[in-house]
C-alpha cells in the first residue's frame, strides 16, 4: 500500500512539472508574439507619421549656403546625392531615405542595423543612404540639416557609416532640436576613432554639405516618396511590409537571399559597419 501510494506521489509529481513546463513554454511564445506585433506595429503607426511628415513637411528654417552643392567625396547614384556603403558588386541594394531628427527612422535603424551589417559585410548587399531634413520643415530647427552635413562631412574621410550608427544611437527626442548645434555633433564625433579632425569640424561649423543636402530632400520630395525611412530592396517597397509581409529580420534576410538566388556576393575590401 505504501509502494503505491509512493507511486501515485511521484505519478503526480510529474504531471505537476510536465503541466509547469508547458505552461511556461506557452508564455514563452505569448511573450514572443507580443513582442513581434509590438515592434512591427510600432514601425507600422511610424510609417503612418511619416506619411504625415512627407505631406508637410520643409526645407528647414535655415539658410543653405550660397554657391553649388558640395557633394561628399565617394557621393554616387542621380546627381551624386547617395552614399553608398558596402561592396559595389553586391547582388542586391538598399535604397534608404533617412532623416537624422525621424524617430522611426531611428527605430527602423535600430531595428535592422546589425542584420544591415551582417548583409554588407558578407558581400549580399549594399545600401544607398539619402539624407532628408524633413523635420526641420515641420518642427523648426537645423538639426536634420546640420547632422546630415556633418555625415556627409565624415563620408569624406570614409567615415559615415559608424558616425550614422553613432548619430542614431543618440538621437535626441523629436522636438529637441539638439543634432542643430555643431558642438554636439562634434562631441559625438568622437565616438569614432579618426573622425575629430581639425578639418572635419571646420566642415560641421562651416556647413560645407548644407546645400548638398538640400539638393537631397528636393530630390525626396520630387521623388514622391511618403516618408521617411523610405526603404526599397532592389527598387520595391519594403517598409512597413513588402507586399503583405511585414518587415522583420527574418524577413529582411529571407527577401535578400530571395533575390540574390544564384548570384555571387560582392568583394567586401573592408568593414562597412566602420569602427
Amino acid at each position: 500500500m505504501s509502494e503505491n501510494n509512493q507511486e501515485g506521489k511521484r505519478a503526480a509529481r510529474d504531471r505537476l512539472i510536465k503541466q509547469r513546463e508547458q505552461e511556461k513554454a506557452r508564455e514563452r511564445r505569448r511573450r514572443t508574439l507580443i513582442v513581434s506585433t509590438a515592434v512591427v506595429g510600432v514601425l507600422a503607426l511610424a510609417a503612418v507619421i511619416g506619411v504625415i511628415a512627407a505631406n508637410s513637411g520643409g526645407k528647414g528654417n535655415k539658410a543653405s549656403k550660397s554657391g553649388p552643392a558640395v557633394a561628399p567625396s565617394g557621393a554616387t547614384g542621380k546627381d551624386s546625392l547617395a552614399i553608398q556603403v558596402g561592396a559595389n558588386d553586391a547582388p542586391s541594394t538598399l535604397t534608404v531615405w533617412e532623416d537624422f531628427r525621424c524617430p522611426v527612422c531611428g527605430q527602423f535603424e535600430n531595428a535592422f542595423r546589425d542584420t544591415i551589417h551582417e548583409l554588407e559585410n558578407t558581400g549580399q548587399l549594399k545600401v544607398l543612404y539619402h539624407l532628408v531634413t524633413l523635420i526641420d520643415g515641420n518642427l523648426g530647427g537645423s538639426g536634420s540639416l546640420d547632422a546630415a552635413n556633418a555625415a556627409a562631412c565624415a563620408q569624406d574621410v570614409g567615415k559615415f557609416s559608424a558616425y550614422h550608427d553613432v548619430l542614431y544611437r543618440n538621437q535626441p527626442q523629436e522636438t529637441d532640436d539638439a543634432f542643430g548645434k555643431s558642438s554636439r555633433l562634434i562631441e559625438l564625433a568622437g565616438k569614432v576613432e579618426g573622425l575629430d579632425t581639425p578639418d572635419f569640424r571646420s566642415c560641421v561649423q562651416d556647413g560645407t554639405h548644407n546645400t548638398w543636402v538640400q539638393k537631397s530632400h528636393t530630390a525626396f520630395q520630387n521623388g514622391g516618396f511618403q516618408g521617411t525611412p523610405t526603404a526599397l530592396l532592389n527598387g520595391e517597397s519594403i517598409f512597413p511590409k513588402k507586399g503583405n509581409e511585414p518587415i522583420t529580420v527574418a524577413n529582411l534576410k529571407k527577401w535578400v537571399a530571395e533575390a540574390n538566388k544564384g548570384k555571387q556576393p560582392g568583394k567586401v575590401t573592408s568593414s562597412p559597419s566602420g569602427s
